[in-house]
């Protein structure tokens, strides 16, 4: 059964929404806690299960930083699967996650 699409404006509740969606359909997540002591721009969620999923969280009009970016092109180079989720694209996420 999905769960209801998630009302969240901040990045914040709609990170706690994913990694919700995401323990409830089995996968394991890491997110670092304080960003100030990470790699500057590493991706906000790690998820395991099959495969491993980055995944940078954005609100709908949050923009990349170029770190960010730079993560994301290392990323893909490393043929890893990377993916830039805003709350708009709810249908995808679980998708992606089932």
């Amino acid at each position: 059964m999905p769960l209801a699409k998630p009302e969240p404006q901040d990045e914040k509740s709609f990170h706690s929404e994913v990694v919700k969606l995401a323990k409830r359909n089995g996968w394991h997540s890491y997110h670092v806690f304080d960003s100030r002591k990470s790699a500057a721009g590493w991706p906000d969620l790690v998820l395991v299960r099959e495969r491993v999923i980055f995944a940078e969280l954005k609100t709908d009009d949050g923009q990349l930083t170029a770190d960010q970016l730079n993560w994301r092109d290392w990323l893909l180079a490393a043929k890893q699967e990377w993916h830039l989720w805003r709350p708009s694209m709810w249908a995808e996420i679980e998708r992606i996650l089932r």
